[in-house]
């Protein structure tokens, strides 16, 4: 008998215990949601905080908690807090779009897709989706997959210039040659002097082969905006591509002057300068573009040139390995150090190399200027 006087005992005090909670609850979510209305974000977040510390699978708290987060810019802190609502409620309203936001602005773009492509779904007439996702995938260096929402994007908004340069850079590192001159043709027409639709049009000429247009077009851009950066490096490339090293010199030196931390200029004004045999000059500039993010195999290669003829004959070894671990099928790299290996007396590994050069296709032609031009793409921008 007493045992069942117990059970409805703890039975009762549940009871009102629950009870006690869902007024908590209850209460705390009304001063939640006041606090939110009054714009008082703060104060809002500790009470839905609370709310969901009572209730943590309460999927509406959870949703308004990362809400007041990102309200006052703490995305990275509503990420969670909007993926746990998803949790308990995958089909709630909006939040698809809300998540996507809060990684974006947080500066996860690779995050920010799925949920993107999901609000889009929800919504099909609402272009926010479509134009982040064509953000997104650009930021995160996935250009043929930003072009379509981009296209769609600039469809809707044809007088957005901005955009429009967006989608013709995307098309261009995509190697959407025609695209991208298309969209170089539209921006044309709204701003006949944009020095940057040039830029887009020369990068896509020449990778289309037409070296001599794609110099027009950088001469052109030049003539428009002799201060913008990159202008006087892609003219500069597209000469020493030519052979036309004295122009190209000159170019690479106003682009340095521009932009003294300018990588791939310092590396092609430090070769031009080793094939005349500035060797300080060409030194100078080479160890300049060695301390850059991102460095061409053409600089390691020159400095190795130039360390074999200072007789420093394993600093060149190193350098010319190390051309041949990042590119192994450069021949150039593989024939300088077969010729350094002989003259150090090792002619078995220089053998080995020289076969190795035999061996290789030699491609004579020099790479498009959009694969230097194009950014190095992180997982994230």
């Amino acid at each position: 008998m007493r045992f069942w006087i117990l059970l409805v005992w703890f039975c009762l005090v549940g009871d009102a215990v629950l009870h006690a909670q869902v007024q908590d609850v209850t209460a705390l979510s009304q001063q939640a949601a006041a606090f939110e209305s009054a714009h008082d974000y703060s104060n809002a977040e500790q009470a839905w905080r609370q709310v969901v510390q009572i209730a943590p699978d309460n999927a509406d708290a959870n949703a308004h908690l990362g809400l007041v987060e990102s309200l006052q810019g703490k995305y990275k802190q509503a990420i969670p807090a909007y993926e746990k609502a998803l949790k308990l409620h995958p089909a709630y309203p909006g939040l698809e779009m809300n998540l996507a936001l809060a990684y974006f602005k947080a500066g996860e773009l690779n995050g920010a897709i799925a949920p993107l492509k999901e609000a889009a779904k929800e919504a099909p007439s609402d272009m926010r989706p479509k134009i982040l996702l064509g953000m997104s995938y650009y930021g995160t260096g996935k250009y043929a997959e930003a072009v379509p929402y981009l296209r769609a994007s600039v469809e809707q908004s044809p007088t957005n210039l901005q955009l429009r340069l967006t989608l013709a850079q995307s098309c261009l590192w995509a190697t959407d040659y025609p695209c991208a001159l298309e969209e170089y043709r539209a921006i044309l027409q709204q701003d006949p002097n944009s020095a940057q639709a040039d830029m887009i049009a020369g990068e896509a000429l020449d990778g289309t082969g037409d070296v001599i247009g794609a110099i027009a077009q950088f001469e052109a851009a030049e003539k428009a905006a002799p201060s913008m950066p990159n202008v006087h490096f892609g003219l500069g490339y597209l000469l020493w591509k030519q052979g036309h090293f004295d122009t190209a010199k000159t170019e690479f030196q106003k682009e340095l002057a521009i932009n003294p931390k300018n990588g791939e200029a310092a590396t092609y004004l430090g070769d031009i300068e080793m094939k005349d045999n500035e060797d300080v000059s060409a030194r100078s500039h080479l160890e300049l573009a060695k301390q850059q993010p991102a460095v061409d195999k053409l600089t390691f290669l020159d400095l190795g040139i130039l360390d074999a003829r200072a007789g420093k004959n394993p600093e060149a070894k190193a350098e010319f390995e190390h051309v041949i671990a990042i590119a192994p099928k450069e021949p150039d790299a593989h024939w300088r150090l077969a010729r350094l290996l002989q003259a150090m007396g090792r002619k078995d590994e220089a053998a080995k190399e020289l076969e190795t050069v035999r061996q290789l296709h030699v491609d004579k032609d020099q790479q498009p200027l959009q694969q230097i031009t194009r950014p190095q793409t992180p997982t994230q921008p």
